[in-house]
């Protein structure tokens, strides 16, 4: 006999779930107009800051992908570690030592090639189950 969870417990989870979500969007924005403030005040954009203001839009279109489709799509974190991988590597700038780059660069590259084998296996997915479907269905 297999136990079911309780279905308070789970309603309690989802909760927790959908209420932290909704904390990480408002502490996004806050950074977001945190980060803006300081550019202006600043008086410059520098390609680092271009690439955080990414990595917030980023966190927001997976918080806003979760309540759209009640999932978060796998290669949004991919492209977000992608992103502050290529930040991180701006910041060391040139005293970044060779080993370092190339270690960062592989990464950088491992998760690429990552996220490109996901998107193929989902279309290929999506595909034999269109086949599938085809095939049930009566003459």
């Amino acid at each position: 006999m297999q136990l079911q969870p309780l279905p308070t417990m789970y309603k309690l989870i989802t909760l927790a779930e959908k209420g932290i979500l909704i904390l990480i969007a408002l502490f996004t924005v806050y950074s977001v107009c945190s980060e803006m403030y300081a550019v202006v005040v600043a008086g410059k954009i520098t390609l680092t800051d271009l690439l955080l203001m990414f990595i917030y839009a980023e966190v927001l279109g997976m918080v806003a992908a979760f309540y759209k489709y009640n999932k978060i799509p796998i290669t949004i974190p991919i492209f977000i570690a992608i992103t502050a991988l290529c930040r991180l590597i701006i910041l060391q700038g040139k005293g970044i030592s060779t080993i370092d780059l190339i270690y960062e660069s592989g990464a950088v590259l491992l998760l690429a090639i990552a996220s490109l084998i996901m998107k193929l296996e989902l279309k290929g997915f999506s595909a034999d189950r269109e086949r599938v479907s085809d095939t049930d269905r009566p003459g």
